[in-house]
């Protein structure tokens, strides 16, 4: 049996059939006619579905395997760096052995952007690309798990709310990590549930203390199952912050009612605000695989922090949020403070210490 069925990316023999049932989606066909046809058009669904069904089935007819996704996605990403990025570039790679697994954990900027231009660094120097960890809050649409799942995806069980339910999602979820890694696929996950959107990354120990359930079964000490994981911190920082006035927006709303609630599709919304955007200059530093003494998740969590914020790559925004007007050109001050003038005042403060915050962290260790 399959005991991971339920979470883990489709293989090679489920992809023609997840490609089958997207063809068949009105709800998919409506949204990429929306973001690829005239509106008279897309407006017409009687036009524009089959339309986009027969140009989907056309470009999809060699597509029947988990790599041909991938180079799908891949041409895609390609396109987008090309239209919403000034550059990307890596650091750390040099130090990733190809033959070996990693659990790459990360700060959390961008829902789908984070681990996508991750493995965009891996694909392009020849390295295998990860399995993603996503949460299923993110999977409420049909067509949005298929794609996930086809792209190397897993989910993640937050929905669960039961303890004797939350411990077996968690459970599961650990073995399929260790499984994962132990068969030779790297993972990626985020250091904490959610987006860091105050712009503060720090690893949530809970997360450490999940991966450690399968090293309970295992028998194995702490530290000694998370080095036989090869855990690799990894940072991941934008010029332009995906989502900020969002970002924003939620943060004003907590300060003046003490809570948020978001509404139906605001993450689909978000994923696509997140693709659209103008980044500018983006930068993904892989570290280097945990070796250090440490006992305690708490401890842990630590020591990837420490990593995560020395190899952040620091931007002119984050200079000029903070008030070190040297770091920047002229040029670059002046396009960042047009930014800030299409942003709402009330909004402004939280804008500017989310930007700002690395360069904090940064000079606090």
């Amino acid at each position: 049996m399959d005991k991971y069925a339920d979470i883990r990316p489709y293989n090679d023999e489920e992809v023609p059939a997840a490609l089958a049932r997207l063809l068949a989606d009105e709800q998919f066909l409506d949204v990429i006619a929306e973001h690829n046809l005239p509106k008279w058009v897309s407006s017409c669904s009687k036009v524009s579905r089959p339309l986009v069904r027969a140009r989907l089935k056309l470009k999809w007819r060699t597509v029947n395997n988990v790599e041909a996704v991938q180079n799908e996605v891949a041409t895609y990403l390609s396109m987008l760096i090309e239209r919403t990025t000034d550059k990307v570039t890596y650091s750390g790679l040099e130090q990733l052995d190809k033959d070996s697994a990693y659990l790459f954990i990360s700060n959390h900027r961008d829902i789908v952007l984070d681990p996508a231009l991750m493995n965009w660094g891996l694909h392009q120097n020849n390295l295998p690309t990860v399995r993603i960890a996503i949460g299923d809050n993110l999977l409420q649409v049909p067509y949005i798990t298929e794609l996930m799942r086809l792209n190397k995806s897993f989910i993640v069980k937050r929905s669960a709310k039961a303890p004797k339910e939350m411990l077996k999602a968690l459970s599961q979820l650990s073995g399929y990590i260790h499984d994962s890694l132990d068969e030779g696929h790297s993972i990626w996950i985020a250091q904490k549930e959610g987006r860091a959107k105050d712009g503060i990354d720090f690893t949530d120990p809970a997360l450490l203390k999940m991966l450690q359930l399968h090293g309970r079964r295992l028998k194995l000490p702490f530290a000694e199952y998370v080095r036989k994981l090869k855990v690799v911190p990894v940072s991941i920082s934008y010029q332009y912050e995906p989502c900020a006035l969002a970002k924003a927006k939620e943060l004003y709303h907590k300060q003046q009612f003490g809570e948020y609630q978001k509404a139906e599709g605001e993450d689909i919304k978000s994923i696509i605000d997140g693709f659209s955007a103008d980044k500018g200059n983006v930068h993904v530093a892989f570290g280097t695989p945990i070796n250090d003494e440490f006992e305690t998740p708490e401890q842990l969590a630590e020591i990837i922090d420490k990593q995560i914020i020395e190899n952040y790559h620091l931007h002119s925004s984050n200079y000029l949020a903070a008030g070190e007007t040297e770091q920047s050109s002229h040029e670059e001050a002046a396009c960042f403070n047009d930014t800030l003038e299409s942003i709402p005042q009330e909004l402004k403060e939280f804008v500017l210490s989310m930007y700002a915050q690395p360069v904090k962290r940064k000079s606090s260790i």
